[in-house]
This record gives C-alpha cells, structure tokens and sequence, in this order.
C-alpha cells in the first residue's frame, strides 16, 4: 500500500462536490498535497492567484460547467509543462475519443472509481518518464 503513496502536488478539478471529496480523502491519506477546485475556471484562478507548489498531476473531470478538462489541461500544462493529466469521466475511453472530446492516448480513470483504481493510476501516471 506504501508504494500508492507520494508527495507529489496534485490539482484535483471535480464539479461533483460527493466525488470531489471522496478523491481527496483518498489521495490526502495517501500523502499526496492535493488542491481542490470546482471547474476550469476556479482551477486556473487558484493556480494564477496561489503561491503553491507546481502541480504535479492534474486530475479533472472531463466535462464540467465553464470550462472542461481538455481546455483546462491545455492551458494548465503551458505554466507547468512536466505536468502530468488524469481525466475522470463516466463515459467509456471510446465514447470520449469518438466525440473528439479527448485524443487517443490519454490517460482516464472512469467513474465510480475505487480507491486502489485512483491511487494505482496515479502513481503509474506520476512514475512515467519523468524526462
């Protein structure tokens, strides 16, 4: 269970208050910083407004009010290229690619998630060549 576990910051982007809470609870117990924001915008205005620590990983939901995922990862990763991208979604990886929602390639975890499902995808996205 040690080796789920990091240091690393996290962004967590979720506008379902339930599920934003349950990842944070998981990955705060995991010894992850984790910051918390509702959608895009609240994302990119803690990151512009906060003094923090560079994000790590960013995990968001794929469709949210304001702004989604996509527009905030691109926008996000031009301040923090080494940033790494975990998209949340109930839909399937098809559905999202078909939809030209997502490219192909990306990295999602579908919802419901389970707290070794998120802390394993998590760890493996972060230990990716770190070059």
């Amino acid at each position: 269970q040690e080796s789920m576990g990091g240091t690393e910051t996290i962004l967590l982007v979720e506008d379902e208050e339930s599920l934003r809470k349950l990842a944070f609870k998981i990955l705060d117990k995991y010894g992850y910083f984790v910051i918390e924001a509702t959608d895009g915008m609240d994302a990119l205005e803690i990151v512009n407004r906060e003094d923090h620590p560079a994000i790590d990983l960013l995990l968001t939901d794929v469709i949210m009010p304001k702004m989604g995922g996509k527009e905030l990862s691109e926008k996000l990763l031009l301040k923090y290229p080494k940033a790494k991208v975990l998209y949340i979604s109930g839909y399937t990886d098809n559905a999202i690619v078909n939809h030209g929602v997502l490219d192909e390639g990306v990295s999602l975890l579908q919802k419901p998630f389970s707290a070794q499902s998120l802390t394993q995808k998590v760890r493996d996205l972060l230990d990716k060549s770190q070059g």
